[in-house]
């Protein structure tokens, strides 16, 4: 039986990614509580308010679970503000915004300036197909910086931020600046259900 990819579903566009996976065939289940987290084997980190989303896995006591299972291999991919969540380092954070880490990266909030600054662009992504990926980018961030075993997926190829990481894998963990939830394209949800099956 294939695994179950939980979602958190504490703030963010859970919606959207529950309907890729179902396009994909997947099981699914949402994550409120460390009892739910229990029961998945991977996890999704929608798009949404770093900010919130951190507090909230604070106040609802799924921070530390979190932490534990993505730090025991649990594989997780983070979308946009799910980059942030799993980022090891911040930079324009709050000084009490806390992260479930776990990518060896530093990451910028907002880095793509305002909601008004929203783009989209054609990325390569190797890895996830031979086509241009299609990217959606809303008040997104980016990756400055990586330690050695991280991957780095794609890169913007279009100036200004020309060069610019925005896609990254280390072991079982993906990010991604950008939200393929808001798009037709399957490929980066299927690219993550194979590292969750392989894992398994």
């Amino acid at each position: 039986m294939d695994p179950v990819v939980g979602l958190l579903a504490l703030q963010g566009d859970v919606r959207e990614h529950a309907a890729m996976f179902v396009r994909l065939g997947a099981r699914t289940a949402l994550v409120r509580s460390p009892e739910d987290l229990a029961q998945v084997q991977a996890v999704v980190i929608p798009g949404g308010e770093s900010t919130t989303m951190s507090a909230l896995a604070l106040r609802w006591g799924l921070m530390e679970p979190l932490r534990a299972r993505v730090a025991d291999g649990m594989p997780a991919y983070g979308s946009c503000a799910g980059m942030i969540m799993l980022a090891d380092r911040l930079e324009d954070a709050r000084p009490d915004q806390q992260t479930v880490g776990g990518i060896d990266v530093t990451v910028r909030r907002n880095a793509f300036g305002r909601q008004v600054d929203s783009f989209e662009t054609e990325l390569e992504l190797p890895d996830v197909g031979e086509e241009p990926f299609h990217a959606v980018f809303i008040r997104a961030p980016w990756v400055e910086a990586v330690g050695p075993q991280v991957r780095v997926l794609g890169r913007v190829g279009a100036e200004p931020a020309a060069g610019t990481i925005v896609a990254v894998r280390q072991g079982s963990l993906l990010a991604t600046s950008f939200h393929p939830e808001l798009t037709d394209d399957t490929r980066v949800h299927s690219y993550f259900l194979q590292m969750v099956r392989e894992h398994a």
